[in-house]
């Protein structure tokens, strides 16, 4: 009776592999702003990065479409011209393999897998470039927590990604697999005199998914669908 898709490539892709006959609403995914936002956790950074580190978070499943040998990578590349950490948080198969390419990119003192985690919110409060490399996002909602916590984002421009994040406003889109450019994107993101700007962006851009904003959308929807119900069922 109706469909909704997070992303306009959602509703492309979804028109290429399913006979669809209704028209298919774009509604984007929403987050929760009082859960999802920087909170002061001073104490937190100073632990993980006590001589003032840069610190990179990754939030994943660990999947292999995610990528995260490229996380690795990019962060190995990083951490060649300035001090940082790396905290990678989720589990999956991958993860194995990403820790065994830390020891032998010798960077696995500064690397912390974490595991899966509740309150991701916290970490990303202490966060200053949030990596999302993967090869394919319906949305990419774990790169919107991070924008509410006013963190960046340096991720590919596959799949909905683009429609989240704004090149060269809340961070910045690389092809899939080109370490290269997010390695320098992400060096642009955390120079100190364009790191408080790319942060502001990154809040202002996810108050325009506060579930206030969305979650009227959906419930019009559904109004929609069954008074259009209702009719042909008098009919």
């Amino acid at each position: 009776d109706g469909v909704t898709a997070v992303s306009e490539d959602l509703r492309r892709e979804t028109h290429q592999h399913f006979r669809i006959t209704n028209g298919i609403e774009v509604i984007p995914n929403f987050i929760d702003l009082e859960k999802f936002r920087k909170m002061k956790k001073d104490h937190f950074k100073k632990a993980i990065c006590p001589k003032g580190e840069a610190l990179i978070v990754h939030i994943s499943n660990f999947r292999k479409v995610k990528r995260i040998n490229d996380v690795i990578q990019v962060f190995s590349n990083v951490r060649k011209e300035i001090p940082a950490k790396l905290l990678m948080i989720g589990d999956g198969p991958e993860r194995v393999g990403a820790e065994v390419m830390s020891r032998e990119l010798g960077i696995a003192e500064d690397v912390r897998f974490l595991g899966k985690l509740e309150a991701v919110e916290e970490v990303l409060s202490v966060a200053d470039l949030f990596i999302m490399p993967s090869e394919k996002e319906s949305f990419g909602l774990a790169a919107l927590e991070a924008m509410a916590c006013e963190v960046p984002v340096i991720s590919t421009n596959a799949g909905g990604l683009p429609e989240l994040n704004i090149q060269g406003v809340t961070g910045f889109l690389s092809a899939v697999g080109d370490v290269e450019d997010m390695t320098q994107k992400a060096m642009l993101v955390l120079d100190k005199d364009n790191l408080s700007r790319f942060k502001a962006n990154a809040l202002s851009r996810a108050r325009e998914f506060d579930i206030s904003r969305i979650l009227p959308l959906y419930e019009a929807f559904y109004t929609r669908v069954i008074d259009k119900k209702a009719v042909r069922s008098l009919s």
